[in-house]
């Protein structure tokens, strides 16, 4: 679809491999290059199953073996994709961040220290989610490594208050329509509890104007989808940031938009973004958003 590569960061560790498949997939669909970056100042809290299918001992685990074994993975799965590697020799927040100026989108494993790996978000995965020029794709959850069979056949987005004009929406959109997947716009909204006691309009009647309002912003959002996407959309009750992680457990990917201000030297991640990139059941994209 365009020129500018699906770029996924890998590491050694089994999780990073897992988006190395999905990674080719994505590309695959867009019909766009995939690039391997390995950023060589990487700390190896994993690698142990890499070190295994090589018969090496880890410590002789290079940072060219990294990459040429993902590269492997990825032709194997994928041999129609135009497939590139690098290794580079600093921080990998830096790099990858870099890397997303010349990106479609990057992907990322989900590592924890300390044996955490999909309990808790890895540092290098945040870090990037915060500040890259691109969407950035965490595999969260038990995604099956797939991105057009997802098991689940649903694209989630979160529509916010000016979602009409939003990159997140159109990112969903295009996903959902490269997979053949489902597209849920989901609001949510929260009727305040002074309002539900103190205000006099009747009993019940506070709610149903906060649902409407939120039933109107979706409506203005979605005015502009496209009309070849299977669109569903809901207005629900509650924190914006249980209603989304509760979405997320029949889904196949999380779209969230990040907001962006031009003072901002990157991408600044609002406490909803932290929270499904911390805790959501399935692969999460953090996709900037312009002020």
């Amino acid at each position: 679809m365009d020129n500018l590569p699906i770029v996924v960061g890998v590491d050694g560790s089994e999780s990073s491999m897992r988006a190395v498949d999905w990674a080719a997939d994505e590309a695959a669909l867009r019909g766009a290059p995939l690039r391997l970056v390995y950023a060589s100042l990487w700390e190896r809290y994993e690698g142990r199953s890499l070190a295994d299918d090589l018969h090496k001992p880890l410590e002789q685990v290079t940072a060219e073996d990294i990459v040429r074994t993902a590269g492997q993975r990825a032709r194997l799965r994928r041999p129609e994709l135009e497939i590139s590697t690098d290794v580079l020799p600093e921080e990998p927040e830096y790099a990858l961040v870099r890397e997303g100026r010349q990106a479609a989108a990057l992907v990322l494993g989900t590592r924890g220290r300390s044996g955490l790996t999909e309990m808790l978000l890895g540092s290098v995965s945040l870090t990037v989610a915060a500040h890259a020029n691109c969407p950035v794709i965490v595999l969260r959850g038990s995604h099956d490594n797939k991105v057009s069979a997802g098991k689940r056949g649903r694209v989630v987005v979160g529509i916010g208050e000016k979602s009409w004009d939003s990159a997140a929406l159109r990112f969903a959109a295009q996903e959902a329509k490269l997979r053949r997947a489902s597209l849920d716009a989901v609001r949510a909204w929260r009727c305040p509890a002074h309002e539900s006691t103190d205000h006099p309009l009747p009993a019940g009647e506070p709610a149903r104007l906060h649902e409407a309002q939120a039933t109107e912003i979706l409506d203005k959002a979605l005015e502009d989808a496209p009309a070849d996407v299977d669109l569903s959309r809901r207005a629900v009750e509650g924190p914006v940031r249980r209603v989304l992680l509760d979405a997320s457990r029949d889904a196949d990917l999380l779209v969230v938009g990040a907001r962006r201000g031009r003072e901002h030297l990157g991408l600044q991640l609002g406490r909803v973004a932290h929270a499904v990139l911390h805790h959501s059941a399935c692969a999460v994209a953090v996709v900037p958003e312009r002020t």
